[in-house]
């Protein structure tokens, strides 16, 4: 797959590849879904918003692109669903 870079803590930047799939982090989420982070986080424990992808380094939460525009045009389905 295509490997995408993205900005980690202290500047750095940090390599994720999901099957050529976008990633996004926590900031780049809420910026594009407007609530608080504990409100965010509450949402993925409860199902109501998608599970990150964790497997990309310690400390390294990120999120499908694909599954945040599902958030977005409402169509997006917990895997329960």
């Amino acid at each position: 797959g295509r490997v995408f870079l993205f900005p980690g803590r202290k500047g750095k930047v940090m390599e994720g590849s999901i099957k050529g799939e976008r990633l996004l982090r926590i900031k780049e989420v809420l910026a594009l879904i407007p609530v608080s982070k504990s409100t965010w986080w509450a949402g993925v424990k409860s199902g109501r918003y998608p599970k990150p992808i964790r497997h990309l380094g310690p400390r390294i939460t990120a999120w499908k692109e694909s599954d945040i525009k599902a958030v977005i045009d409402g169509t997006f389905q917990s895997a329960g669903e």
